[in-house]
């Protein structure tokens, strides 16, 4: 009788264990940022009472946690003014590869980010303005306040 699918190759983690957050390392070399997507209601609450920035095609929410840590963590956010799942989903997509692209080279360090659709904007904008986009709403953010 075969083996069921997946069964032998592959190690099972225990329930608990699952659903932690998702760890992208950075290539060895690099000076890219270790990327960590947030999960918790907390943080995302956390990102949102902090600096933000507005673009065409999302809004950007940071906070430094001052916690010394190196990981950046990233938190998407479309709710249901986006429109039905399939929209909202495409924009979630859109955002996460703009995060890989742009935030994993130019975040700091202990840093929060939360990127927030904007209805339409995110998913029917080009994604070379998304770029542009981010990296003008990073330079504001971390802009030093006088």
């Amino acid at each position: 009788m075969p083996a069921p699918a997946g069964a032998g190759g592959g190690k099972i983690l225990p329930p608990e264990n699952q659903g932690k957050g998702v760890t992208a390392d950075a290539p060895a070399g690099s000076s890219a940022a270790l990327l960590c997507v947030m999960a918790k209601r907390a943080d995302f609450l956390k990102a949102a009472s902090a600096r933000r920035q507005g673009t065409n095609g999302f809004l950007l929410q940071a906070r430094d946690r001052a916690d010394g840590g190196q990981t950046v963590r990233v938190g998407f956010t479309a709710s249901k003014k986006i429109g039905n799942a399939v929209l909202r989903n495409r924009a979630k997509r859109r955002l996460r590869a703009l995060a890989r692209e742009v935030l994993s080279a130019r975040a700091r360090p202990g840093w929060d980010y939360v990127l927030v659709a904007r209805p339409e904007a995110t998913v029917t904008r080009p994604y070379s303005d998304l770029c542009t986009d981010l990296e003008q709403a990073l330079q504001s953010v971390h802009r030093v306040k006088s």
